[in-house]
C-alpha cells in the first residue's frame, strides 16, 4: 500500500482552499522482516541516541502524537499510550482506532518517538523509548469536523493530557493558519509545551514549508538522507527549519503487529520528538524554550553558516543535546506566537491608527486587506500578513489634505 502524501483538499480556515497532508512517504512503503528492523535503524546510532539512552530513555516524559490514531496493541507500543482520544468523529474515544486513508500513519509515528521494541535487539524502538504516549486521532478526508479544527481540539487536549512534548507530522501546504489555531498553540505555550512539526517533502508535492511549521515557537523539522545530506525527494525546504532528521530508510511499526520501510519528514519529526522527551527527562526543571535552544545549538552544523538556509542549525545529535553546555535563554529563539499575534491579528472592534504627518487619523477596519510580508524576530522567517491599513482611505486623506494646501496657497496670493 502506498504511503504517498495524499493531499485533502477542502475549506480550511477563512475561506482559503488548502491541503491538509501528512508529512510521509516519499516512495512506497514496503513489509520489513521482523528480524531485520532494528538492525535497519541506523539513526540510533548516527545521530547519538544510543549513546544518549546511558543518561535516559525519556521516563516520566509524554509525547503527544496528533495524527491518525496509534494502535497501542502492537507489541512494540506495549504499555506507551496511556491516554487518548478521538477527534474524527470516526474513531473510539481512547484515540487508538486508526482513521482515515492513511490510517496506519500514526502508530508509524508514534513507533520512532516512544516505541519499546519487542525484544532486546528486534522491532522498532523509538528515540524515547521509556516516554509515555498520548493519541489525538483526526482524519484527513472530508466529513463533518474540518482537519483545522480537529487539529485545535487536539492540541488543547494534548496539553490537558500532561503533554510534555507535541509531535505533529502533517502539514496545511500554506505558510498561513486559522485563527482557531492561534489560540490552541498559545495555549500550548503558556503550559510549556514543546511543539516540533514535519517540514513536508518534496517528493509529495510539498515545495515550500507549510504551517504548522511556520508558526513561532514551533520546532520545524527538516529530513535527510542516510547520508545526511538535505533529502530531494523527502524534506521541503524552507527558513523555518530548525534541525534536520533522517527523513529515508525508515522502518515503522503498523497497525496489527507489523513492520514497513517508509520515508519522509513525518518519520523525521518523531525522532526528534524522542530526543525532546530525553532532555526533559534529564533536565526535569528546563522550561519549553531552553530545551528547544538545547537541541537547536547542540545540532552538528552542515554548513559554515547557522542557521543555515536549507540545514537550519545542522542535523540533530541526541546525546550533546544531553550533554554539552547551552546557555540559557528567556525566550523562545524560535519567536513568539503571542508577539506575533499581537502584531498582525487585527481583532474585532479595534481601530488602526494610521499617522499622516504631525497628527493622525483614526480609521474603521478596511474591508480588503493589502497582501505584505513581514521578517520575524529572528530574521530568518518570511510569513505572509494582512495589512490592517485601509490604503484607498488613506490615499482619499492625503488627497483631501493636499488639495487644502493647495486652496490655502492660493488664497495668500
Amino acid at each position: 500500500m502506498s504511503l504517498l502524501n495524499r493531499g485533502i483538499s477542502g475549506r480550511m480556515g477563512a475561506a482559503v482552499l488548502v491541503g491538509l497532508v501528512l508529512a510521509s512517504g516519499a516512495g512506497a512503503a514496503t513489509p520489513a522482516v521482523a528480524d531485520q528492523v532494528r538492525e535497519r535503524q541506523y539513526w540510533l546510532e548516527d545521530y547519538g541516541i544510543e549513546q544518549a539512552w546511558s543518561i535516559t530513555r525519556g521516563e516520566g516524559v509524554r509525547i503527544a502524537i496528533i495524527d491518525t490514531g496509534v494502535d497501542g496493541s502492537h507489541p512494540d507500543l506495549a504499555g506507551a499510550v496511556v491516554a487518548g482520544a478521538d477527534f474524527s468523529g470516526l474513531g473510539s474515544p481512547n484515540g487508538q482506532t486508526p482513521v482515515g486513508f492513511d490510517r496506519r500513519h500514526g502508530t508509524m509515528v508514534a513507533s520512532l518517538a516512544a516505541g519499546r521494541g519487542s525484544g532486546e535487539s528486534d522491532g522498532v524502538i523509538g528515540s524515547a523509548p521509556g516516554a509515555e504516549i498520548i493519541t489525538a486521532s483526526m482524519s484527513f478526508g472530508s466529513g463533518a469536523i474540518s482537519p483545522d479544527d480537529q487539529i485545535a481540539r487536539a492540541v488543547r487536549f494534548s496539553v490537558d493530557a500532561g503533554a510534555d512534548v507535541i509531535s505533529l507530522s502533517l502539514t496545511r501546504n500554506t505558510r498561513d493558519w486559522p485563527e482557531t489555531w492561534d489560540d490552541a498553540f498559545t495555549y500550548a505555550a503558556s503550559r510549556d509545551v514543546v511543539v516540533i512539526a514535519a517540514a513536508g517533502n518534496r517528493g509529495s508535492g510539498t515545495v515550500s514549508v507549510g504551517a504548522p511549521a511556520t508558526m513561532p515557537g514551533v520546532l520545524t523539522v527538516g529530513g535527510v538522507t542516510q547520508e545526511g545530506v538535505a533529502s530531494d525527494a523527502a524534506s521541503s525546504q524552507g527558513i523555518t527549519i530548525g534541525v534536520m532528521a533522517p527523513s529515508e530508510g525508515l522502518v515503522g511499526a503498523v497497525p496489527g503487529g507489523g513492520y514497513v520501510s517508509w520515508a519522509g519528514t513525518s518519520g523525521a519529526t518523531p525522532i526528534v520528538a524522542g530526543i525532546a522527551a530525553l532532555v526533559r527527562s534529564a533536565y526535569p526543571s528546563m522550561d519549553a524554550n531552553n530545551v528547544i535552544n538545547r537541541i537547536l545549538l547542540t545540532a552538528t552544523p552542515a554548513s559554515e553558516t547557522v542557521p543555515d538556509p536549507l540545514y537550519g542549525y545542522g542535523l540533530v545529535n541526541a546525546y550533546r543535546a544531553l550533554t554539552e553546555d547551552v546557555p540559557t535563554v528567556s525566550a523562545s529563539p524560535l519567536g513568539s506566537l503571542e508577539a506575533w499575534i499581537t502584531l498582525h491579528r487585527k481583532r474585532d472592534g479595534e481601530t488602526a491608527i494610521v499617522p499622516l504627518g504631525p497628527s493622525s487619523t483614526v480609521m474603521d477596519e478596511p474591508k480588503e486587506p493589502v497582501v505584505g510580508v513581514v521578517v520575524s524576530q529572528r530574521n530568518r522567517e518570511v510569513l505572509p500578513y494582512l495589512v490592517t491599513g485601509g490604503f484607498a482611505t488613506v490615499l482619499a486623506l492625503v488627497l483631501v489634505v493636499g488639495a487644502g494646501r493647495v486652496f490655502l496657497a492660493l488664497r495668500k496670493r
